[in-house]
Formats: structure tokens, C-alpha cells, sequence
């Protein structure tokens, strides 16, 4: 019988003296599909909006209900599930989230009316919404702290490389109709989820520090003598003695703890990060096609250059994968944000077709450096016991601005054009760079047991 992880060393001990092995990026790789659901889920809003509104189901205002529902959704998803991976365990959260998600997009796939669609993608997002959180709770948790940011940056660019797949998809489909608008077919095949979760779940260990906070030290340490073993014959080494001393966290967490004075600070400074990443981040990626389309360009056109920008949104995170653990993240999250709001001024002032894509693509290689460091840098702010109830709390006010953002976004083109929605977002990220950079801790090459005190 497997001893107690009291009389073994912690789960924190054990994980952080193994060396990166095969293993963990096999582990990684197949989390991160996860990501690749809500990423697609994300990204198609873009290029689906633009047919939405040439099929009369909605106009270019009514258009934020529909970029609002999906976000609405993900924030009670993101909130509920990160709660419920708190609970039951980071697979059974990612599990259930999936399938929700698969369902509500069959929905909307056939839904007949814009009022179906608004209550199908609602429950969409509910199911979406709480992938990332999921996925970057598991990552920091399965992976040592040495190359914690690399392995969660390893994620995203997993995820992101189906952003280039959506906008093909939808440069084919959308213009199209075979039995049914093409825009549908796009949203059909984000419901391949539900096929694909059980594979994905059979390779997945349930995070053994989250069995050390139930007290489930057997189990805990049956996944962990595992992972040692894997990581012990791929190294072709003997593992380092454990040296470390780190505590065994055994209990769970309340979400009231989030305003214990040791957390409070953190919890609000990424409640006010999230509200305004939003904007510099969605409000270019899930506009752009409509943006294009509002300074003159064509939707075949507008499609055709978000294609091409979209090629680039694996290279963000390919970017971040090299310097997550060169340099402090904290820092590394401050300047990309405020390179993110310079290059969005120079977009908006671009009608060539050529300085549109290269700006472009400019804006979503640092958008998605930035999306690779901050999803490393949430997920290593809170104790296991309440990681993902914290991350999934505060990610959920990403979700509850996009709600608004949408409308903002609306109100600023109509009233300011282009230039004055870019404005608004180099505003928003500069905001969000004093933030992190003013009053986020350091938190490279420290194990998450310390960042947490």
C-alpha cells in the first residue's frame, strides 16, 4: 500500500525536482485541446458576425447581443466550473464543461431565429467559458515550477493554432450554402468536441495536489510514483533527491478566502487586469473582420486579410514559450500590453492593403505573447486548495467586460469610426500595464506553494 504523501514529501516537493522529460509535453499537448475548443469558440465570432449580418439575422449594433451571449455564457461558465474544478477535480470540470459546450453549439448550429441563437450561444459560452481556466489551473499544477510559464505558453500555442483553421474555414464556408448557410457548417464543427473528450480524458492523471488538498494522499501519491517513474526512464537518470521542505496543503478552499487580507490585494488588482485586457484584446480579434468591413473593404476581402493575419496567431505564443522564463513575466505582461496599444494606432490609420496585414499581424503576435504570459501568470496566484476558483473568479470579469465591450465597440465606430475604437483599447492596455507592472508579485522560478503565501 502507497504511503501517505505526509510521510513521502508534498506533491510541490516531488513535482519540482523532476527535470522536463517527454512526459510533460505529451501531458500538455493533450490538455490544451481544451484550449483549442474555446479558442475556436472565440475566433469564430469574427468571422461568423460578418454573414450574420448579411443574412439579416442581425444588424452591425444588434451584432453585440450576439458577441454578448457568448460571453455572458462564459462568464457563469467560467465562474460555476472553476468552482466545481475546486470540488470535484480538474477532469471531471473539464469533462462536463466540453460536452456543455458541444451541445449548446449543435444548437446554434440550427437555430432559426437570431432569438435561438442568443439563448443556444449563451449556453455555449457557459460550457467554453471555463476551458482556459481549467486548462491553465492543470498545467501549473501537473508541471515544475522551473518551466511552469513555458509549459502553460506551450498550451496556448496549441490553442491558438486553431485560430488560422477557423478563418480558413470560414473563408471557404461562409460565402457558401450547401443545404444550409455556410456560417452554420462553421459552427457545426466546433460541436466535435463532444466526440473528442473521452479520448482526451483517458490520457489525463487528475492533478495530484488537488488529491493532496482533498486528503486523498493514496491516490495522490499513485499518480505521482507514476509520473516519477515515466520521468525517471525517459531522463535515463536517477531523480534528484527531494530537498525541498514545501508544506502539504490537505485542505479545501471557500471562495471567501479570496478576501483573506494575504489574497485581497491580488484578487482585486486581477479583477481590474481582466477588465480591461478585455478590450485590447477581444476588441481587436473579435472585430476585425467588421472593422475592415466598416472603413470599405469587402467581406471576401475582409475575410481573405483576417485569414491571413490569423497564419500568425501561433507565433505569439511560439514568442512567449521563449521568454516566459528569460525574463519576469510581470514585466514581460507590462510592455507587450502597452506595444499592443501603439501598433493598434498605427492599424487604424492603415488603408493599404499591405500595412493593414503587416499591422495586423503585429497586433496578434503581441496580443497572443500577451495572452501566453498572462494565462502563466493567473494560474500561479492562488493556493491549490482555491486555485481554480480564483483564476475562474477573476477571469470571469474578462468575460463580464466582453459583454459590454461589445457595445462600446459599437457605439465608438459608429460615433468615432476606427481610429476611435483603437484609441479606447491603447487606453485600456496601458491601464492594464500599470496594474501588473505596479502591483503584481514576481513569480518566476518560485513553486506555487511560496507565491501563495
Amino acid at each position: 500500500m502507497a504511503l501517505p504523501l505526509d510521510q513521502m514529501g508534498s506533491v510541490a516537493s516531488r513535482m519540482n525536482r523532476l527535470p522536463p522529460t517527454a512526459f510533460f509535453t505529451r501531458l500538455v499537448c493533450r490538455a490544451a485541446f481544451g484550449a483549442i475548443f474555446e479558442m475556436y469558440e472565440l475566433f469564430l465570432t469574427g468571422y461568423v458576425a460578418v454573414a450574420l449580418v448579411a443574412a439579416h439575422l442581425f444588424t452591425v449594433s444588434s451584432l453585440a447581443y450576439f458577441v454578448g451571449a457568448g460571453f455572458a455564457g462564459m462568464f457563469l461558465g467560467t465562474n460555476f466550473f472553476g468552482r466545481m474544478s475546486d470540488k470535484l477535480g480538474r477532469r471531471q470540470a473539464y469533462t462536463y464543461s466540453v460536452l456543455l459546450y458541444s451541445i449548446g453549439t449543435l444548437f446554434v448550429a440550427f437555430a432559426p431565429t437570431a432569438t435561438w441563437i442568443l439563448v443556444f450561444r449563451l449556453i455555449s459560452g457557459i460550457g467554453v467559458g471555463a476551458q482556459l481556466v481549467i486548462v491553465d489551473t492543470y498545467v501549473s499544477e501537473m508541471t515544475p515550477f522551473a518551466r511552469r510559464g513555458y509549459y502553460i505558453s506551450l498550451s496556448q500555442f496549441i490553442g491558438f493554432c486553431v485560430v488560422p483553421v477557423v478563418a480558413l474555414i470560414a473563408y471557404l464556408l461562409v460565402p457558401t450554402h450547401f443545404l444550409m448557410a455556410g456560417w452554420r457548417w462553421v459552427m457545426l464543427i466546433g460541436a466535435l468536441g463532444a466526440v473528442l473528450i473521452w479520448w482526451i480524458r483517458a490520457g489525463l492523471y487528475e492533478s495530484p495536489r488537488w488529491y493532496e488538498t482533498q486528503k486523498r494522499f493514496e491516490e495522490a501519491n499513485g499518480v505521482m510514483t507514476k509520473i516519477e517513474e515515466i520521468v525517471e526512464k525517459e531522463s535515463m537518470k536517477t531523480l534528484p533527491p527531494i530537498t525541498e521542505t514545501a508544506e502539504v496543503e490537505d485542505k479545501s478552499g471557500r471562495f471567501a478566502e479570496l478576501w483573506s487580507p494575504a489574497l485581497r490585494g491580488r484578487t482585486i488588482m486581477l479583477m481590474v487586469f481582466q477588465l480591461f485586457q478585455t478590450l485590447g484584446f477581444y476588441g481587436f480579434a473579435s472585430w476585425v473582420p467588421t472593422l475592415l468591413v466598416k472603413e470599405g473593404v469587402t467581406i471576401i476581402h475582409s475575410l481573405l486579410y483576417t485569414f491571413i493575419i490569423a497564419i500568425a496567431n501561433p507565433v505569439g505564443p511560439l514568442v512567449g514559450m521563449w521568454t516566459s522564463e528569460r525574463f519576469q513575466r510581470k514585466w514581460l505582461i507590462a510592455i507587450v500590453s502597452i506595444g499592443i496599444g501603439l501598433f493598434g494606432l498605427i492599424f487604424s490609420a492603415m488603408r493599404i492593403p499591405l500595412w493593414i496585414i503587416v499591422f495586423g499581424l503585429l497586433i496578434t503576435i503581441f496580443n497572443n505573447w500577451f495572452s501566453a504570459l498572462f494565462h502563466s501568470y493567473q494560474a500561479e496566484l492562488y493556493p491549490t486548495r482555491i486555485r481554480s476558483t480564483g483564476v475562474g473568479f477573476t477571469y470571469s470579469w474578462s468575460r463580464f467586460s466582453a459583454i459590454f465591450t461589445s457595445f462600446i465597440i459599437v457605439w465608438l465606430l459608429n460615433r468615432y469610426g476606427v481610429t476611435g475604437v483603437f484609441v479606447a483599447i491603447s487606453i485600456a492596455m496601458l491601464i492594464v500595464a500599470i496594474v501588473i507592472g505596479g502591483f503584481g508579485p514576481r513569480t518566476n522560478r518560485r513553486a506555487l506553494e511560496d507565491i501563495a503565501k
